[in-house]
């Protein structure tokens, strides 16, 4: 059994993370913080508003059977947070595999594209209907299918009380997330998804802190 530990404190701690979409990186305070580097109001002017997000993959491949842990802190900004998991290519490629169409962090191109995905979506902010009524929500792609949901207990950047940890365990066909050790939701997949890559995603304009990212082989 392996564990990836990653800390995310310094430059050399990304070497080989693969951005997609105007990504912005800041390593303050003993972790890394992403937010998008596009400018969103001048996109949204040009009817181009959903070219603001991003991406951002770790370039490890991960078992099938895992446990992924990380602290997430809210900074700032109304947005969405986002955690892909299991992610491939369709047709059992891999995900960077050059016959793929071009990513640049927009949404449909993970959702409903030639990604093979579960995500789950844990701070969801953008939209007034997303703040009227907090939940986190798990996704399987390509399809867009909606699997489970659960309440969002997470602050805004406004209460947030230093960092939350985000949990994911995969175990066959059983998926669970919790934030600070509170279940969620759950989720019994009939077909799981193999082995895969791991990508954190953010939609403008949230700036969040991230830091101690760990993936656990389970037995």
């Amino acid at each position: 059994m392996s564990t990836y530990r990653n800390s995310l404190t310094a430059p050399s701690d990304l070497d080989g993370w693969i951005a997609e979409g105007p990504v912005g990186v800041e390593h303050r305070d003993g972790g890394m913080v992403l937010s998008s580097t596009a400018n969103e109001a001048d996109l949204v002017a040009a009817g181009r508003g959903d070219h603001a997000h991003f991406t951002y993959w770790c370039p490890e491949v991960f078992a099938p059977d895992i446990a992924i842990s990380w602290d997430f802190q809210p900074l700032k900004g109304e947005g969405l947070a986002m955690l892909f998991f299991a992610a491939t290519g369709t047709g059992g490629r891999d995900l960077f595999d050059p016959r793929l169409a071009p990513r640049t962090g927009r949404y449909p191109q993970y959702h409903s594209g030639d990604v093979s995905t579960l995500h789950v979506s844990y701070l969801r902010r953008k939209w007034t209907t997303e703040r009227r009524f907090r939940t986190c929500n798990l996704r399987k792609s390509p399809g867009f299918q909606l699997v489970a949901q659960g309440a969002d207990p997470l602050p805004g950047p406004d209460d947030a009380d230093g960092h939350y940890r985000m949990s994911v365990v995969k175990r066959g066909n059983d998926i669970a997330f919790a934030i600070d050790g509170l279940q969620l939701f759950s989720h019994h997949d009939p077909e799981p998804l193999g082995a895969g890559r791991i990508g954190f995603r953010q939609m403008s304009p949230l700036a969040a802190h991230y830091r101690d990212l760990e993936v656990k082989e389970l037995p």
